[in-house]
């Protein structure tokens, strides 16, 4: 013996997801490309439904049926939230496709009888459907190892790709395949959530742990007024607000600028694959940048999708406003999930999941509502102007927070 002592090496952190973990992950990446593929199609065909059922003077109140999609997610985001604590994820999410398939058959049923109350009906049991899928971000980080809750978060995120293809294929060749308009782009919903409902039950969610729901937990007041959670929270909100905002009224403002509404599913695809693509490698650049960084980044790219809109209303324009939007709604959310997942324990994630969404959907259902509305009157630059105008709100209290603690990253 050369008295010598043996160091023992510590071996190198894995690179990639073990495959159980990336099977999982894929399978709720699909889910999330049916039901925000399913939800696209809503947002693209259903405003466009509304007018071949109301009289012109109803015109302001077009996107209502997608409000009140919102408004179910802000009203069910907490019960369904706590279903999932007490039952597991899986029993949650297949609740919420069931819904998803009673909403969509509301609203075809609505546009076949020229009801606009049942269509609006529809929208709130979507909005259970959608709730659900807000979830499934969270879901991914329970479904990898710890070193890789960005990037889980990011590839499920990512399975929008397939959403930027389905939902707007479906908008663009289903509204005239039988009469009334619309209403199989509706069926169509209904067999998407049929097929998630599905493939759930394929997928290993960790079983629900006693001790999990049963650790200290902090109230929810003190979780949601940390710092981090706030500025998490506030970017969540303005991301989704801005984007549902100007995707919204998107559609309308093409037909009224004097486009042909099939530019509409063009617009809107660009729009959701600039949501999602970014996704293949957002949680790579907020792994060697930091969250923050990518966070700004989506600001400033938010912003350089309002200057483009303001420059012109030509087909390219729409195309290329609506793409920047998304990106920067891509960055920002992504970045401000993450965040917000390093400020609660496992016990209290229920709960401080539940109260993010629900903020982050009380926005977007004002966002939604008010996007017809102020098109109607205003016209699409001053719509731009305050979506600038909330995109600079974030950046401010993002700056705030860094200024606070630099040494956050």
């Amino acid at each position: 013996m050369d008295g010598s002592i043996k160091v023992q090496e510590t071996p190198p952190a894995p690179t990639r997801l073990p495959g159980r973990s990336l099977r999982n992950i894929a399978l709720l990446a699909m889910c999330q490309a049916l039901t925000q593929g399913s939800n696209t199609l809503m947002f693209a065909s259903s405003a466009l439904a509304v007018l071949t059922i109301v009289s012109p003077d109803m015109n302001m109140w077009a996107n209502l049926p997608i409000t009140m999609q919102h408004l179910g997610v802000m009203l069910t985001v907490f019960p369904a939230s706590m279903l999932m604590m007490r039952r597991g994820r899986k029993f949650g999410f297949r609740t919420g496709s069931a819904m998803g398939m009673v909403g969509a058959s509301l609203a075809a049923v609505g546009l076949g009888i020229g009801s606009f109350p049942v269509m609006c009906v529809g929208g709130l049991f979507l909005g259970n459907a959608i709730a659900n899928m807000q979830l499934y971000r969270f879901a991914a980080v329970e479904l990898a190892p710890g070193a890789f809750r960005a990037q889980a978060i990011s590839y499920v995120t990512a399975g929008g790709v397939l959403a930027g293809i389905i939902g707007p294929s479906l908008a663009r060749f289903t509204p005239d395949l039988w009469m009334p308009l619309f209403q199989a782009s509706f069926v169509g919903v209904v067999i998407v959530h049929a097929i998630v409902f599905i493939i759930l039950g394929f997928i290993e969610f960790p079983a629900v742990k006693t001790e999990d729901n049963a650790g200290p937990q902090r109230p929810l007041f003190e979780i949601v007024t940390q710092p981090a959670y706030m500025v998490a929270a506030a970017g969540a909100m303005i991301a989704f607000g801005v984007m549902s905002f100007v995707m919204a009224a998107s559609p309308l403002a093409i037909v009224q600028c004097g486009l042909d509404r099939t530019e509409a599913p063009v617009t809107i695809f660009v729009h959701v694959m600039g949501m999602f693509v970014p996704s293949f490698f957002t949680g790579h650049l907020i792994a060697r940048f930091g969250i923050f960084n990518v966070m700004i980044a989506g600001i400033v790219v938010l912003v350089g999708g309002v200057a483009v809109a303001l420059m012109g209303v030509t087909e390219w324009h729409f195309r290329g406003a609506l793409a920047l939007n998304g990106v920067g709604w891509n960055f920002l959310f992504v970045g401000a999930t993450t965040l917000l997942t390093t400020t609660y324990r496992p016990s209290e994630r229920g709960k401080a999941q539940a109260f993010n969404d629900f903020m982050v959907f009380g926005v977007t259902t004002v966002a939604s509502l008010m996007a017809s509305v102020v098109l109607e009157l205003q016209g699409w630059a001053v719509l731009n102007y305050v979506a600038l105008a909330l995109v600079l709100v974030a950046m401010v209290v993002i700056a705030v927070f860094r200024l606070r603690h630099p040494s956050r990253v």
